[in-house]
């Protein structure tokens, strides 16, 4: 099924040895970055097995939540069915900030800041998956990661009261007590989350459609304004 995010496009020798740019990646930094920061959760490579994350093996071109005999967080299995597919540009978003794409996720794990160091881990990655595709080999290679959010953006306060009534048509489907009925709760949120989030949506790199539209009829302060009325809210 054709993935619902943006893709990159590439051009591929998939037989022989794939041809690899030096601006992509460095594989062997990436397999020491690999060791020093995923290790202890994460498998890949010969005899690669699930332990407190899934094995890593062919994670290109894989579905969110779909490798078999791995118990996925309800966020992670939620965001699999909504349609997320590991890619360049998604993969690349949740190594960066895992909240930016999977609210709730499991992972412990706060992020890769340096877009050298993601590059280099990447590398790695492809180097055991035969779906490597969405790494282009060659110029423009820059990454699309986490939301395009500036700093000014981030910064804005959003006000409780307008929040509230802007949010009105959020409380169709989500629960104001926090509870969990198929949909996750937003109630208690820290404000950054939701803003990164909703920022998400509105440039879709998260893939679910109605909050793709719903995302992108919101301004900036209007999501800084829903932000802070969500975080005041108490489960």
């Amino acid at each position: 099924m054709a993935s619902l995010l943006p893709r990159i496009a590439a051009v591929l020798c998939l037989s022989g040895a794939p041809l690899w740019a030096e601006d992509i990646g460095d594989a062997e930094r990436g397999a020491t970055l690999f060791a020093q920061q995923c290790k202890a959760c994460h498998q890949i490579g010969e005899g690669a097995v699930n332990r407190v994350g899934p094995q890593l093996n062919g994670i290109f071109g894989r579905k969110a939540s779909s490798l078999e005999g791995f118990n996925y967080s309800r966020p992670m299995a939620r965001m699999g069915a909504d349609g997320l597919v590991w890619t360049l540009e998604t993969l690349d978003a949740y190594i960066e900030n895992p909240k930016a794409l999977v609210s709730g996720t499991r992972m412990n794990y706060r992020g890769m800041k340096d877009p050298q160091a993601r590059a280099a881990l990447m590398a790695f990655l492809r180097d055991w998956s035969d779906r490597p595709q969405d790494i282009p080999e060659s110029e423009p290679t820059a990454l699309k990661t986490d939301p395009d959010l500036s700093a000014a953006t981030l910064s804005i306060q959003g006000d409780p009261e307008y929040g509230e009534y802007l949010a009105s048509e959020c409380q169709t489907c989500h629960q104001t007590d926090g509870s969990d009925q198929g949909i996750p709760s937003i109630t208690s949120w820290p404000a950054e989350d939701f803003v990164v989030a909703m920022h998400a949506y509105k440039q879709k790199l998260r893939p679910h459609p109605v909050m793709q539209m719903m995302a992108s009829r919101l301004n900036d302060e209007e999501i800084a304004a829903l932000a802070a009325y969500f975080a005041t809210l108490e489960e």
